[in-house]
């Protein structure tokens, strides 16, 4: 027997797509058994740029830690706060 799949609406945007499949089984409007893998070889997670206000001293101290370890100061600070939420 052959499943009925249900007719996915169109949505205005992004958040109302996002809506629709919290709430929903994507099983009654796609079949899973058809898909296919695939590699998105190029995809970067997106990023957003911040201001953040350090004491001066605090900068210079992750600056210095950064540079020993052969690495810029806001790439050693990223890891830094991945570690930390990691952990979490």
């Amino acid at each position: 027997m052959i499943k009925q799949l249900k007719t996915i609406p169109q949505f205005s945007n992004e958040e109302e797509e996002q809506a629709f499949w919290e709430s929903r089984d994507s099983t009654k409007y796609l079949d899973w058994s058809k898909a296919q893998l695939v590699v998105l070889p190029n995809l970067k997670p997106t990023t957003k740029t911040i201001s953040l206000r350090l004491p001066q001293h605090l900068l210079d101290s992750i600056k210095a830690a950064a540079n020993s370890r052969d690495v810029s100061y806001q790439s050693l600070i990223k890891i830094w706060l991945q570690e930390k939420v990691h952990n979490h």
